[in-house]
């Protein structure tokens, strides 16, 4: 990836949401583009269901720097039936694990807001996740909204292996007891809102080692495009709030998170 340092890296984004929607619009050529202002630099597509993951590589495994990562987010249907949401993403990853373009499992974890309940099912669920991802010897990719004591609890247990706290949306606290599991933290473009205090603190005391930027597209733009669907080239905006926030250059920052998204993905 060493040729690829002057791109920004994006650690998190749903590629097939997004074509959905160019599709609907009529713009189906718009995602090569985007990927190209990006400038070519490294990309994980991620998951959100058990079959997900071999269409995915089948409809974008062309782009030489996106990767894959396979996993079931803890919606409704999932979290009633995890031993087969586990069995059917295991089956998936099997499958893509030879073409060499699977890099992480997930997005998987705990939503208060899908489930207020926190019903046993999304703690196995996100168990048994991380046991593959522990057999795979690959990263996991970790969603968290309003479950942090859980989600320490949960991450804790399975301490081989590694962590991505995706969109990160908790405060300083939060933080530190997640880099002290070994986790790397992701900042999405929710970190350019004004009233994000919270992220904003947050991300000043991630080690440049640990720290990851991403798009979450199609969701959460940045500022000066909040409100609008969230493309790939947009994670320029994030990069100046975090460089800024950092106290260091946008071409620096850039440089560290390709880094990180290489040592961590494609090793």
């Amino acid at each position: 990836m060493n040729n690829q340092l002057k791109g920004f890296t994006d650690a998190h984004a749903h590629l097939a949401m997004l074509f959905d929607i160019d599709r609907e619009a009529g713009q189906e050529a718009r995602l090569p583009d985007d990927l190209a202002l990006c400038g070519g630099a490294f990309l994980l597509d991620i998951g959100t269901q058990p079959d997900d993951l071999g269409p995915r590589i089948a409809q974008f495994g062309r782009f030489p720097n996106v990767r894959f990562a396979g996993g079931v987010w803890p919606h409704k249907e999932a979290v009633a039936a995890p031993q087969e949401s586990a069995r059917l993403l295991e089956a998936a990853l099997a499958r893509a694990a030879p073409s060499g373009l699977l890099a992480a499992v997930g997005e998987c974890g705990y939503d208060r807001r899908e489930n207020p309940t926190a019903p046993e099912g999304e703690t196995t669920l996100l168990e048994l996740q991380l046991s593959l991802a522990g057999r795979y010897k690959l990263p996991i990719v970790i969603h968290s909204r309003e479950a942090p004591r859980a989600t320490i609890e949960t991450l804790a247990r399975f301490p081989d292996v590694r962590a991505v706290i995706h969109c990160f949306s908790y405060g300083v606290e939060e933080a530190k007891k997640f880099l002290e599991l070994g986790c790397h933290i992701s900042f999405a473009g929710n970190l350019t809102y004004k009233n994000a205090h919270n992220l904003r603190e947050a991300i000043q005391i991630v080690p440049a080692g640990r720290l990851l930027l991403e798009t979450d597209s199609p969701f959460l733009s940045p500022v000066p495009f909040r409100g609008k669907t969230c493309r790939p080239p947009m994670i320029a905006e994030t990069y100046k709030t975090a460089a800024a926030l950092r106290n260091t250059g946008v071409e620096e920052l850039k440089q560290t998170i390709a880094r990180n998204a290489e040592a961590l993905f494609l090793q």
